[in-house]
């Protein structure tokens, strides 16, 4: 009952953290983007009236933002905000995941992964919608089916992570999933004609030998089951899955900009790429549910034990606020920044896995590996620092 406690704790200071992130956003943002935005609108095939210096865009009336006067929020506080709200959400989601897939209920362990998803993607993509009532779209043509695309393979990217929880130990599945730049970047070299630096090369191979020396340097263990090669596959399939998304995603991208020629740098909103990738995830979860018996038999095992529909509700939640932390991270810093909170925040959810779980014990080969991927991807920060 104490850790429901806590857990409900941390959920209610992330969604106060949340709000608090938002109102900062508006505050903060307001001045800056209202001229962008009128900018953008002026291009985009606005009426024309005629002055003394020729035919002139014609400003559309434009809704005023608010917050406009500007409350100033210091850098170090917008940056405690973004840490701590990835930290508390995605800390939340990885250690409510890991229950729900790993411990016994009543003898019976939870095997029903596409219901799991039909709720996480259905409350990412409500809280999305929302996102866009309160904040309001683009205005410019969104490339839905690309999105759509992009939502089904990101969607299996996941669901094959999370069946691999039933045959791999949390820390396998978080180092497994690290590996995700291997993939990509043999896509990019392969389909999309790529080239890398040297430094891209001696990370992917630092990462690639941590994996290898983990799944290959374990103990025999004296608790709990070992890691299953079906579950290794699993984490493959996944990784490709996310090349896959990761190709769509670049398609969406560039459709958005020949969709819209006369915006530079046009690109969907935050929250419209949140709906479409979640709806379309959903949509596709619930039909694979349905042809699977995950939606029927999933819901049995549910009223049987309902802490298990409750997990899976509050990690969906705290999932869909974490993407809206990743986000502002994102927004108001850069892509390194955001990086090294994720990265920092991957490695303290395994440390803390580890020390939560005996079942998880490491073997001194395995943090050598376990070493030796987070290397790799720190490895990777300082490369972005430097440069």
């Amino acid at each position: 009952a104490r850790s429901k406690l806590s857990e409900m704790k941390f959920l209610f200071a992330t969604l106060a953290l949340c709000a608090l992130s938002a109102r900062a956003e508006t505050l903060t943002d307001a001045p800056r983007l209202r001229p962008a935005l009128l900018k953008s609108r002026q291009a985009v095939g606005t009426p024309a009236i005629a002055t003394a210096e020729g035919r002139q865009p014609q400003p559309p009336a434009t809704r005023e933002l608010r917050g406009g006067s500007g409350m100033n929020v210091p850098r170090e506080l917008q940056l405690v905000i973004g840490a701590a709200g990835i930290f508390f959400s995605f800390s939340i989601f990885a250690v409510l995941q890991e229950d729900v897939y790993k411990k016994a209920y009543g003898g019976e362990y939870f095997a029903f992964t596409f219901l799991a998803l039909v709720i996480e993607r259905g409350v990412n993509a409500l809280t999305a919608y929302l996102g866009n009532l309160a904040l309001g779209p683009s205005g410019h043509n969104i490339p839905h089916k690309e999105i759509f695309n992009s939502g089904i393979s990101q969607m299996l990217a996941m669901a094959a992570s999370n069946e691999a929880l039933r045959y791999v130990s949390f820390p396998t599945q978080v180092l497994g999933k690290s590996c995700k730049m291997v993939p990509v970047m043999a896509g990019g070299i392969l389909l999309g004609g790529k080239s890398y630096d040297l430094v891209k090369y001696l990370q992917v191979a630092l990462i690639t030998l941590g994996v290898t020396v983990f799944n290959f340097g374990g103990k025999k263990k004296k608790v709990g089951k070992p890691d299953q090669p079906f579950g290794l596959l699993l984490l493959g399939a996944s990784l490709l899955m996310d090349a896959v998304t990761g190709g769509l995603q670049d398609k969406v991208k560039k459709t958005t900009k020949e969709i819209n020629p006369l915006v530079k740098g046009a690109k969907p909103s935050m929250h419209e790429s949140m709906l479409w990738t979640n709806a379309s995830g959903c949509l596709v979860a619930l039909l694979l549910a349905l042809l699977t018996g995950h939606l029927v038999n999933g819901l049995a095992f549910c009223s049987k034990h309902p802490e298990v529909l409750k997990a899976i509700v509050v990690y969906s939640i705290s999932s869909a606020v974490g993407q809206n932390f990743v986000y502002y991270t994102l927004t108001q810093f850069n892509p390194l920044v955001l990086t090294t909170v994720t990265t920092t925040r991957k490695i303290f959810s395994t440390l803390f896995s580890v020390f939560r779980n005996p079942e998880n014990s490491l073997s001194p080969m395995q943090w050598g590996g376990t070493s030796l991927v987070f290397a790799g991807l720190i490895g990777d920060i300082a490369k972005k620092m430097m440069s």
